[in-house]
């Protein structure tokens, strides 16, 4: 009789629970630009239902800039942004607890026409040189360091000339530059129509005291926040890496994006898929934050306080640390 009561009290149980309504996913609030390469792996992550295998439901709010996604998270209208690890120093430095995990280490490069006979850097002195971004964008100012080590001062040694990245990137089509320095999404346009890479910024980076790949870009997010979801932002970090390795290793996910990505023929949806691979990170935060402090400094140097702030280091909590495995 015994038995028989704990049967049935185990089915009563069971039925219960099957009849009880399912835990609500967690939802994230992610401010994504809407032409921006982080829509390409959402798009990825929503056709394989990786959110829904992460038990996570993304609120995603399309914005026209990054500034305007900076702009959301830090009026809590957002939970997580793209965004780079300078400006969650500065944050920081100001009062504001912002911390960051990377996302891509992809990086511009300096873009010439196949036949230019542009061969080295140092080649572009007396040239005209168009930057995607303003005075104080990250690649300009490597790029300004590196060649410094060599006695060559770009901003006076060349024409310099700054403009919005899909500008730039027209701009050099028409042949109205010499070279172009880019973010790596318009480098890889140029190249599929047969530009040549004069140098990544990613290979100019050693020189400046990097050990390796350094992620430029990562997951933003407040401090706060992410200590009361601790286990969302792992589910979250975890489905985003899933969706990595599935845009790594099928080119089939990349036929379910193309149309987002903006590729105008197979050549260049195929450019804009290795150079994302590319990008993706490989070492340990450790290593990343080790680099990232090294190339903070030579930044502060260029750039001033008009980049960096107050801050002459990078703060010690830029970095996210709380993720399993990491």
């Amino acid at each position: 009789m015994r038995a028989l009561g704990r049967t049935l009290a185990l089915a009563a149980t069971l039925a219960l629970t099957l009849a009880a309504p399912g835990r609500a996913a967690d939802t994230i609030r992610l401010a994504v630009q809407k032409t921006g390469t982080f829509s390409w792996e959402l798009a990825a992550i929503r056709a394989a239902g990786l959110d829904k295998e992460a038990d996570l439901s993304l609120d995603v709010t399309e914005l026209a800039s990054p500034e305007a996604g900076k702009i959301a998270l830090r009026a809590g209208n957002a939970d997580i942004i793209l965004s780079d690890w300078l400006w969650v120093s500065r944050e920081r430095a100001l009062g504001a607890k912002l911390t960051f995990y990377p996302y891509s280490s992809a990086l511009g490069a300096v873009m010439v026409p196949a036949a230019s006979p542009i061969k080295t850097l140092a080649d572009l002195r007396g040239r005209k040189l168009a930057i995607g971004g303003g005075p104080i964008d990250k690649s300009w100012l490597l790029l300004q360091a590196r060649m410094k080590q060599d006695g060559i001062d770009l901003k006076s040694d060349a024409t310099i000339v700054y403009g919005a990245p899909p500008l730039i990137a027209a701009k050099a089509l028409d042949g109205e530059m010499d070279a172009s320095l880019n973010f790596w999404n318009f480098c890889a346009q140029l190249e599929a129509k047969g530009f040549r890479r004069l140098t990544g910024i990613e290979d100019i980076l050693p020189k400046l005291g990097a050990k390796g790949a350094v992620s430029a870009v990562g997951y933003v997010f407040d401090e706060s926040w992410a200590a009361s979801h601790r286990d969302a932002v792992a589910r979250f970090i975890a489905m985003t890496r899933k969706a990595k390795q599935l845009l790594v290793t099928s080119d089939a996910a990349w036929d379910k994006i193309a149309a987002l990505t903006g590729a105008t023929d197979p050549t260049m949806l195929k450019t804009y898929r290795d150079r994302y691979r590319d990008g993706i990170p490989r070492r340990s935060i450790d290593d990343e934050e080790k680099d990232a402090r090294v190339l903070y400094r030579v930044l502060a140097e260029i750039g001033g306080r008009d980049l960096v702030g107050p801050a002459a280091e990078l703060d010690p909590g830029t970095f996210y640390h709380a993720v399993p495995g990491d």
